[in-house]
């Protein structure tokens, strides 16, 4: 007869390593099978702005001025056209929250002095309190204040004005006749003096640094401008392209120059080296900034064409850091905004909270207001909790249903849910990080799918039925030694 105590062996030793080896597994398992805790939920995003008004107040909307001092929007305005028996041209002064008219400004001299309802094209400085001093076809400079119905003004002799700005003292303002750069006096228009370039029509002035910077887009030239002698002290060469110039702006916090040219626009350092460059599928048309944010803004206008790939007749507002031209809000879209019937223009509220974007080919100024989306509160389905342990739950055989069979482990209660539309305080301009920290005293929450703690708790269950197993063995073992016809040691 065959022995029987290897065969008996076996069957210890394959009992032993298969219950070792399914405690090693399913640790295993546990460890690196089941996906790491979810990655916190994306960042929202990001601030932007969101329109919270449209006013049809000021008639075609030419140019923006938000006055520092006195808070008043002022908007130099034309004519309409599908409004024949009416002319809004002219001055008006806006309350920026609503659109509502404070004042209209109807009385502008002529070349004659005679007052009429002129159209107001530019807006070139703040005055001092309240009030502006702005341009109007073809060579009118003129000042008023809110409340006024009759502007002061004369008309500068020479070519046709194309650029207005703030003069180097009091009384006086700059002009661009051409490539011809004025300084006039407000009162009368004589010129006092002036410098002829070798092109342009357009500048911007940075008072801080006594410079102006004086554009020449047929040529793709920028033309720094010392004010204190009136002369050219740098030339700096601009991209070339073919396309029409759109604007010339300093940042009068950093004096850097950006400068709109085609779909781009070009940003160069106060010592006329260039920092970078912005591009786009419209053109930009406008820009300014606010010292107290950082940052710039630029409207860009589609260029109204069906026949141009790209056009969809929406413009843009785009804001960016002005040190590294970082883009930091979501692009907003501007229904409608198209260069076709007039250059928009904007104004911004100290702070960047309320922008101000005007189109000419709809009539309207559009106020935009800075949103911040909330950081949302944290989905309870991102982290689910544990499966529950079928050992734990199910009776042993033999036990009645619902008497313990021993100590089990100990259920969590589950998280306090957050109260319903809660919400965490707006965040920083460049959106949140998402998810909010538990309210003092709260209960923990379950620990996510696959943790340590219910890999221990499986392996403990593994290891008490691996002993079974190895005890069962040995019974059948001791067993066989017993029966008759054994053969080999007792």
């Amino acid at each position: 007869m065959k022995p029987h105590a290897p065969r008996v062996t076996g069957a210890l030793v394959f009992t032993t390593a298969t219950a070792a080896a399914l405690i090693v597994a399913v640790t295993a398992g546990g460890a690196g099978a089941e996906p790491a805790a979810p990655s916190p939920q994306a960042a929202p995003g990001g601030v932007t702005y969101r329109e919270a008004g449209r006013f049809t107040t000021a008639g075609k909307p030419r140019d923006l001025l938000l006055h520092p001092e006195s808070k008043n929007l002022y908007v130099g305005s034309d004519d309409l056209a599908d409004t024949a028996d009416v002319n809004e041209g002219g001055l008006y002064v806006l309350n920026p929250a609503d659109g509502s008219v404070r004042s209209t400004v109807t009385r502008i001299p002529g070349p004659t002095g005679t007052l009429g309802r002129r159209a107001v094209t530019r807006i070139g400085a703040a005055l001092p309190g309240d009030g502006v001093v702005f341009g109007y076809p073809l060579r009118g400079i003129g000042t008023a204040r809110t409340g006024d119905e009759t502007a002061a003004g004369a008309w500068v002799a020479g070519a046709t004005v194309t650029d207005i700005g703030p003069g180097t003292g009091p009384g006086t303002a700059l002009v661009a006749q051409g490539p011809v750069l004025a300084e006039v006096d407000l009162a009368t228009a004589a010129v006092r003096r002036s410098l002829t370039l070798e092109g342009g029509d357009s500048f911007a002035v940075d008072a801080a640094r006594k410079t102006v910077w004086f554009t020449d887009f047929a040529n793709r030239r920028l033309y720094k401008v010392d004010t204190e002698r009136l002369a050219v002290v740098a030339t700096v060469e601009l991209p070339a392209g073919e396309g029409f110039g759109g604007f010339t702006e300093v940042d009068p916090q950093t004096g850097a120059v950006w400068v709109g040219l085609d779909n781009s626009v070009v940003v160069y350092a106060a010592t006329g080296t260039r920092l970078g460059a912005l591009s786009g599928k419209d053109l930009p048309r406008a820009a300014r900034f606010d010292s107290a944010t950082g940052q710039a803004f630029v409207v860009w206008q589609d260029a109204g064409d069906p026949s141009l790939p790209g056009s969809d007749n929406d413009g843009t507002l785009t804001v960016h850091r002005s040190a590294d031209l970082t883009e930091l809000v979501r692009p907003v879209v501007l229904p409608g905004n198209q260069v076709q019937l007039g250059v928009a223009s904007l104004a911004v509220q100290p702070g960047a909270e309320v922008v101000l974007v005007s189109s000419p080919a709809q009539g309207t100024i559009t106020r935009l207001e800075r949103f911040v989306p909330p950081e949302p509160s944290p989905d309870p389905s991102s982290h689910p909790s544990p499966s529950p342990d079928p050992s734990a739950s199910a009776p042993s055989p033999g036990s009645s249903a619902g008497t313990p069979t021993g100590p089990g482990p100990a259920t969590s209660p589950a998280a306090s849910p957050a109260p319903a539309g809660s919400t965490a305080a707006p965040g920083a301009v460049v959106g949140g990080t998402g998810g909010q920290p538990p309210a003092a005293g709260a209960a923990p929450a379950p620990a996510p799918h696959g943790s340590l703690a219910s890999t221990g708790t499986t392996v403990l269950s593994l290891a008490g039925t691996a002993a079974a197993l190895t005890l069962a063995g040995w019974a059948l073992i001791r067993f066989r030694a017993g029966r008759p016809g054994r053969t080999g040691p007792g």
